[in-house]
C-alpha cells in the first residue's frame, strides 16, 4: 500500500518591503519682498543702464535716440507746464472707456455663445469675422461714420478689445465641467444666478487672461486713435515730437505708454490676487 505524503514546504525567501516615508507637506515657499521686488526690475534696469552708457559714450547718437538725461529734461518741462498730467489723464480716460465697452460686450457675447448652441450659431461667425479684420483698417470708415471726436476714439478701442474678450470668455465657459453645472442646478441655481454663481467663477482664469490681452491691445488702439483730430493726449504729443524731430519727446511718449501698460497689468494682478487666491499656491518658486 502506497502512502501519500504531503511534500514539505520550502521556506520562501523573505521579501524585504521598502520603508515607507510620510510625504512632506508642500508649502508655498515665497521669496521675501526685498528679493522679489528687485528681481522684477532687474532686466528693465539693465536695459536702461545699457541705454545710458551707449548715449554717454556716443555709441547711440542723440538724433537717433535721445539719452536718459534729455528724456528727463523733457519730462521736467512738460510736468512743470502741466501738460504731462493733462495728456496722461486724457489718454487714460479714453483707454478706460474703450476697454470698458469692449470688455462688457465681449463678455456678454462670450457667455451667450458658450452657453447655448443657438447663441454660438448667431454670434460666433460674426465675431470670427471681427477678429480676422485688423481694427486699424477700420479707422477711415469710423472717421466717416463718427467723425474725429471722442466717440470715434472710444469705439475704435472698444472694437480692438471686444474680440479677445469674447474668445477667452467663450473658451472659459465651454471648459466648465458639466457635472459642476448640474450640481449647481441641483441647489436651485438657474438663469443668471447660475451664470454669476457657478459658470463665470469657474471660467474666471480665461476671463482674466482675456482682460489682460484687451488691456494690451487698448494701447495699440489708443495710439491709432490719438493720431487723428486730437489736441491733448500722448498721441498728440507724439505728433508734435515727429513734426519738430524731438526724439526726447518721442522716447518720453513711449515711456508714458509703457507706464499705462504697467498700470493696466497691476489692475489685473490685483483682481487675480483677490478673486483667485488659490493660484498663488500652485506657482513653483
Amino acid at each position: 500500500m502506497v502512502t501519500l505524503t504531503r511534500p514539505a514546504r520550502t521556506a520562501s525567501p523573505s521579501v524585504e518591503h521598502p520603508q515607507l516615508e510620510t510625504p512632506r507637506y508642500r508649502r508655498n515657499r515665497s521669496r521675501p519682498k526685498w528679493v522679489s521686488i528687485p528681481l522684477r526690475f532687474l532686466v528693465p534696469a539693465l536695459l536702461v543702464a545699457g541705454w545710458w552708457i551707449g548715449s554717454a559714450t556716443g555709441l547711440i547718437r542723440e538724433e537717433i535716440l535721445a539719452g536718459p538725461p534729455a528724456v528727463w529734461t523733457a519730462f521736467a518741462e512738460l510736468y512743470q507746464s502741466g501738460q504731462l498730467v493733462d495728456f496722461g489723464l486724457a489718454s487714460l480716460q479714453r483707454a478706460a472707456l474703450g476697454v470698458s465697452v469692449g470688455v462688457i460686450v465681449g463678455l456678454v457675447l462670450g457667455v451667450l455663445s458658450g452657453l447655448s448652441s443657438l447663441g454660438e450659431e448667431l454670434i460666433d461667425s460674426t465675431m470670427q469675422i471681427n477678429r480676422a479684420v485688423p481694427f486699424l483698417a477700420l479707422v477711415p470708415l469710423f472717421i466717416a461714420w463718427f467723425g474725429i471726436d471722442e466717440t470715434f476714439k472710444v469705439i475704435l478701442i472698444a472694437v480692438a478689445t471686444v474680440a479677445p474678450m469674447y474668445a477667452y470668455t467663450y473658451l472659459g465657459v465651454r471648459g466648465v465641467d458639466r457635472k459642476m453645472v448640474e450640481a449647481a442646478q441641483g441647489f436651485g441655481l438657474t438663469g443668471w444666478r447660475l451664470v454669476f454663481g457657478a459658470i463665470l467663477p469657474t471660467a474666471l482664469p480665461g476671463v482674466l487672461m482675456g482682460l489682460r490681452i484687451c488691456l494690451s491691445l487698448s494701447i495699440t488702439g489708443l495710439i491709432a486713435a490719438e493720431q487723428v483730430g486730437t489736441r491733448e493726449g500722448i498721441g498728440y504729443l507724439v505728433t508734435l515730437a515727429q513734426e519738430y524731430n524731438r526724439t526726447d519727446y518721442m522716447v518720453l511718449c513711449i515711456v508714458m505708454y509703457a507706464a499705462l501698460g504697467l498700470i493696466f497689468d497691476a489692475v489685473v494682478r490685483l483682481i487675480e490676487r483677490y478673486s483667485m487666491p488659490w493660484r498663488r499656491l500652485s506657482v513653483a518658486r
